[in-house]
């Protein structure tokens, strides 16, 4: 990946010598989007699209920094700060998904991630949480998302569960067929 010169260097990696950061997603225009952006803040950002590969750059050149896809169709996130962790423990390690639960955060957090920020996370709040000190909690998002948003993720994450299943995805939900199917077909709120 071609880098792009350093535009603006965030004051938050003032003083940090390795600037290295791993940044894996399986969507690609994200991903280029997300590395450009790092790059041009000032971190030295390798991309890649599947888990195999995220775990090769963690075991044969740990980076500083890693901004991981919990889902991917070749494993998880997760897998990827195991092995981070266990190359370069104080590596930091945000965790991002389209599909937010309490479990996957929490299990996020036990594999060593320092946070689990729900798509689509903002580049500054993507930064405050990977350079946030050890006993600082990183602040919260500026921009959360709404509560029509975090409705219709679990809603789109409970609908994959079921195979796209729309009866026994309604059934789960305790919801009318025809009401989910018209919040299927609608577009995903902000």
């Amino acid at each position: 990946m071609e880098r792009p010169a350093v535009v603006n260097l965030h004051p938050s990696l003032e003083g940090v010598e390795d600037k290295s950061c791993l940044v894996m997603d399986d969507d690609g225009p994200f991903v280029q989007r997300l590395a450009r952006a790092l790059a041009q803040r000032g971190f030295i950002v390798s991309a890649v699209s599947n888990v195999s590969e995220g775990k090769d750059i963690a075991r044969l050149n740990p980076p500083a920094f890693a901004v991981l896809d919990l889902r991917l169709e070749d494993g998880s996130g997760l897998d990827v700060v195991e092995v981070l962790q266990k190359h370069r423990p104080e590596a930091r390690a945000v965790i991002l998904t389209g599909y937010g639960a309490i479990a996957t955060a929490v299990a996020a957090v036990k594999a060593g991630a320092v946070d689990y920020l729900s798509k689509p996370a903002d580049v500054e709040d993507i930064i405050r949480s990977l350079t946030a000190s050890q006993d600082e909690r990183p602040a919260p998002p500026e921009n959360p998302m709404s509560a029509d948003r975090v409705r219709w993720e679990h809603i789109q994450r409970v609908y994959e569960l079921c195979n796209h299943n729309v009866s026994e995805t309604a059934r789960r939900l305790n919801m009318h067929r025809r009401t989910l199917q018209r919040i299927l077909a609608k577009r995903a709120p902000k």
